[in-house]
């Protein structure tokens, strides 16, 4: 008979249940359980107590014999020989031994479950590089970059106190970015400055350094070939590798003419300058090296003029239209270049009749003009002089010809992942030809997008401006909106798993006018939807 059996066959011979002889020896009514289907051997000292309990000895609970259970008495005689333990302890230190044996085991295959669920279960939503920057803190978040367009501001201008470019009435975009968990920065570049001039401002806050508006530019436009420095970066290890070896890279936001400035900063990045590295020598600014296509991870376009606006060729033939606007910008609008016109314009948008108090910071020392004083008209004689200086400047950047040299020398790159948007605040006219704004237009904007609506021409450079440029936003067609003319597109369908890199994602067009997507006459709801979207979009990546 078992030690099992055994002890079954006492328990119930003397009247106990299991609830009561685990009771009396204190232990679990599942140990006295398991003790008696088999399970488990008790230890010594229980076995020594059920000795005493139900007055047998321990030589006949351990033999597996057919001993009865006669009762003895529960004082052991003086002339019994004294139990020897010796069994008792070895196997319980074999026991405890063991013991250690399992618990070691079952350790192993719990360390190694979770080795194999912190690999597997990476690799099967991301991949080995997912599985790597699990395991060494994490995946990093690319900060936004939030690029202003023609005579915007950042967040460390003055006049951001006054209005918000990035908010406007909805409220501060960058601030609902962050609190989404988002890294966010709102550089300051020249707000009527060219292209090429505003993508080395940028380059420079983001990279902490003098900017460097190259030799060879500097020289064709006479100017200072060094500008503003910055001590102090925006972002923190831009292009270097932390977290087990990932790159530090960025995403680029441009608004309206801001777009141009982020797509050249990627294509320059990674292709550089041909006639900067020649001209400068040892002394050429990184930027123009190239070599560094990787450090931009998308660059997104709102409102932007790929293709220039067909506003700056219509202006010569419709310039006493504008009569009109000068109670909405509170500047008289008549003679003025297409430059200062977009420029009040944008001060318009932003509900500013004098859009500088005291000082506006135009950032044009390099062409020996300082910061403007005296409210309007300090803006109107910086932007003359300005343009009396050549084509170095956003005027003609944003002509349909000189966004046409622009897309000459920008390309995309193979990584980086390219989203345009585009906005339409016109229809077709029922009473007049071509297109007119609709209800909820901004009032600053309902002039431009009616000569817009119904321009057409060919410019300087051959451009053609035919019917399709007509439907607009109030400052940049749709079809100019869209990607430059020629680039390789992709139509977005909705599936995010079809976005593709090196190509525009057209992401479609939204009803409203230039500063809608910026918050201007939108509401926040709507207005912080769309960034929430955006963040999550590009998150979600896969990398």
């Amino acid at each position: 008979m078992s030690i099992s059996d055994k002890i079954l066959e006492l328990r119930k011979k003397n009247g106990l249940s299991q609830e009561a002889f685990a009771e009396s020896l204190g232990v679990s009514r599942q140990s006295v359980s398991k003790w008696e289907s088999g399970d488990v051997i008790p230890d010594s000292d229980k076995i020594i107590a059920m000795s005493n309990l139900f007055g047998v000895t321990t030589d006949y609970l351990l033999k597996n014999n057919e001993e009865k259970t006669e009762p003895v008495s529960k004082a052991i005689p003086e002339t019994e020989p004294v139990q020897d333990y010796t069994y008792t302890t070895e196997n319980k230190k074999e026991k405890k031994s063991m013991k250690s044996k399992i618990i070691a085991i079952i350790a192993a295959v719990l360390a190694l479950c979770i080795i194999v669920t912190a690999i597997a279960v990476p690799m099967h939503f991301g991949g080995i590089k997912e599985t790597w920057w699990a395991i060494n803190g994490g995946q990093v978040k690319y900060p936004y970059i939030l690029v202003h367009g023609l005579g915007g501001w950042g967040e460390d201008s003055g006049i951001n106190s006054v209005a918000r470019y990035w908010g406007g009435d909805a409220g501060d975009i960058a601030t609902h970015m962050k609190e989404q968990g988002a890294e966010v920065y709102e550089p300051s570049l020249g707000p009527v400055s060219s292209n090429w001039d505003r993508v080395c401002e940028l380059y420079a806050q983001l990279t902490g350094t003098k900017v460097d508006y190259g030799e060879a530019h500097s020289a064709a436009h006479n100017h200072e070939r060094y500008g503003e420095e910055f001590t102090t970066p925006l972002v923190e290890n831009w292009g270097k590798k932390v977290n087990g070896g990932q790159l530090v890279k960025v995403n680029l936001v441009g608004h309206s003419f801001g777009g141009a400035a982020v797509r050249t900063l990627a294509s320059l990045l990674a292709y550089g300058d041909k006639t900067e590295c020649e001209t400068s020598g040892d002394e050429v600014s990184p930027l123009f090296k190239g070599g560094k296509g990787d450090w931009v991870y998308s660059v997104t376009t709102l409102c932007a003029p790929h293709n220039g606006s067909s506003l700056t060729e219509a202006l010569d033939s419709v310039t006493d239209s504008f009569s009109g606007l000068s109670s909405l910008v509170g500047i008289n609008t008549k003679n003025l270049t297409s430059t200062q016109l977009l420029a009040s314009l944008c001060f318009g948008l932003a509900g500013i009749s004098e859009p500088v108090k005291g000082t506006y910071d135009f950032k044009l020392q390099h062409f020996g003009l300082g910061k403007s004083e005296g409210g309007i008209t300090g803006v109107i004689e910086t932007i003359n002089a300005l343009t009396s200086l050549g084509t170095d400047h956003a005027g003609y950047d944003l002509s349909p010809d000189g966004a046409a040299q622009i897309n000459a020398y920008t390309k995309t790159v193979p990584d980086v992942y390219y989203f345009s948007y585009a906005y339409c605040t016109t229809k077709d006219g029922k009473l007049l030809k071509g297109q007119v704004p609709i209800k909820g237009t901004l009032p600053v904007l309902y002039a431009p997008a009616m000569i817009m609506g119904r321009y057409t021409g060919t410019t300087d450079g051959g451009i053609k401006i035919n019917d399709d440029w007509k439907p607009n936003d109030g400052l940049v067609s749709v079809i100019s909106a869209r990607y430059p003319a020629g680039e390789q597109h992709f139509d977005y369908d909705g599936e995010p798993k079809n976005l593709k890199k090196g190509i525009w994602n057209y992401m479609g067009t939204a009803t409203g006018d230039h500063g809608t997507v910026i918050g201007l006459n939108n509401t926040a709801e709507k207005t912080f939807k769309f960034y929430d979207n955006l963040i999550t979009m590009v998150d979600s990546l896969k990398r």
